[in-house]
């Protein structure tokens, strides 16, 4: 199969994981997608089943779909470990490290892995830097891409704070993640990402809110976004700066709301293929 690009759509897995994911292969191939995104969950659980990983990949290669990211590694800095208040998210995040996902992304056949920080407060430069070296270092061995995924409710909050541990990092493998909401909630720029050179952007998931955040940010993240071109964000304006400045990673659809819990998956991944390419359309003259 050839590479993902930019004018491939991704199925970003999240927000709909409580389907099981031989599930959505079918309905997700049927709407137009051409990758899809998985959390490495979706893989030990068919493991757990009897399933080998090359059959996993098999499967997903049968729908016509080819594996963007493997979202997430939440443990690649040693502070990760022991951060959080113990409870079932921090279990699960301390769970997520880097050679766990690295290894779980290369068996799957996987493009790339995402990196985050869920802990309680910013890390220090030096430590993310020599984190996500490493991580680019494991993940290199197999082919893969690593890129950062900033959140404004997590410990790395902008665009500016992960492109200055990428940029020290020095991996050519390594990157970003450009997610329109967190890019936009955590009030970072076009001209800030105009400024980044296209090749480091790894991944882009597209999403929409208002233009008024709500007061938790978190619950908005996690149950209100809006489908691309629902909202108020300059979603159109985030793909043209993409574009302009030679970004080729595919673009990812992550729409995290609750309207969708009692949505087929058919209906969700129509909706989400529907408003993807209407926004493309758009920001890329072609309406």
């Amino acid at each position: 199969m050839a590479m993902l690009g930019a004018n491939d759509l991704v199925f970003c897995s999240a927000p709909v994981s409580a389907v099981p994911l031989l599930d959505r292969l079918a309905p997700i191939a049927a709407a137009g997608f051409t990758g899809i995104s998985l959390l490495p969950g979706d893989v030990w659980a068919l493991e757990e089943q009897g399933m080998a990983a090359p059959e996993i990949a098999a499967r997903i290669a049968d729908a016509g779909l080819r594996v963007a990211e493997m979202d997430c590694t939440a443990c690649w800095m040693p502070r990760q470990a022991t951060q959080g208040d113990g409870g079932a998210l921090s279990l699960l995040l301390r769970g997520l490290t880097a050679e766990r996902i690295v290894e779980t992304a290369a068996r799957i056949g996987a493009r790339s892995v995402v990196a985050i920080d869920m802990s309680d407060t910013p890390p220090p430069l030096d430590e993310a830097v020599e984190g996500f070296a490493a991580l680019c270092d494991q993940a290199v061995q197999h082919g893969l891409l690593a890129h950062i995924e900033f959140l404004p409710s997590g410990a790395i909050r902008s665009l500016g704070e992960a492109w200055a541990i990428v940029q020290a990092a020095g991996r050519p493998n390594g990157g970003l993640t450009i997610d329109a909401w967190h890019f936009f909630r955590s009030g970072s720029t076009l001209a800030q990402l105009a400024a980044i050179p296209g090749d480091r952007i790894h991944t882009v998931q597209l999403c929409d809110a208002p233009a008024s955040p709500q007061p938790d940010l978190w619950t908005e993240l996690m149950t209100a976004r809006l489908l691309p071109g629902e909202g108020d964000l300059d979603v159109a304006g985030l793909v043209r700066t993409l574009d302009a400045i030679g970004s080729t990673a595919p673009i990812g659809v992550e729409v995290f709301n609750t309207r969708q819990d009692s949505q087929p998956i058919a209906d969700i991944a129509q909706d989400w293929a529907n408003a993807a390419r209407t926004t493309l359309s758009l920001a890329r003259g072609n309406a």
